[in-house]
């Protein structure tokens, strides 16, 4: 039994010659906090991503917050909305079993999964509970967590995107992003 809502966001990797086969996908349950949107949008676009909504959201698509949080890369984004899980998947079949669950709960670490598949999901629950326990039982081999002090309760959900986006990046090499950087006014 599926959950009824969640959001997703996909990653496509790009080269300047062609489009990679290799896609991150972002599940988010459910955000409530548009600044944390905004931020992982951001992530997005810095890392070639789609963006996936499952509702429903703790705020509207035109927030303030939200656009502000996403500064200029709105234009760069290809987002797209889910009714609830069960749409989404209905719409991503390949996720079943490509789906890596992000949760504070998780028996073991996001950097014990080597290497990610070429097309994988990556979710993430709600700012205030996470992910429904219900769902992360019925997936419990692809319960994942980023490790951190058991005295704090979790980190923030756009850090954590982050986070386990660029670990899957590093596993592939940074496929098709840009990995040297130039000075404004000097030469290195």
């Amino acid at each position: 039994m599926f959950c009824k809502s969640y959001i997703i966001l996909r990653i496509t990797i790009k080269d300047t010659n062609m489009e990679q086969k290799r896609k991150i996908n972002i599940i988010l349950h459910e955000p409530e906090i548009p600044q944390n949107t905004g931020n992982i949008a951001r992530t997005c676009a810095a890392t070639g991503a789609a963006l996936h909504i499952i509702k429903p959201m703790g705020f509207t698509i035109d927030d303030k917050k939200l656009k502000r949080a996403g500064l200029d890369y709105w234009d760069k984004l290809d987002i797209t909305y889910y009714e609830n899980y069960a749409d989404f998947l209905g719409k991503h079949p390949e996720a079943i079993g490509n789906t890596y669950f992000f949760t504070t709960k998780a028996p073991r670490s996001y950097t014990e999964v080597s290497p990610y598949p070429d097309n994988v999901f990556i979710m993430f629950g709600k700012e205030t509970r996470g992910l429904p326990e219900d769902l992360l039982y019925e997936n419990r081999d692809f319960c994942v967590r980023i490790p951190m002090r058991d005295t704090l309760r979790s980190l923030n959900l756009s850090n954590s995107v982050a986070i386990a986006v660029y670990e899957i990046l590093r596993q592939w090499d940074f496929e098709g992003l840009r990995e040297d950087g130039q000075l404004t006014s000097r030469e290195w």
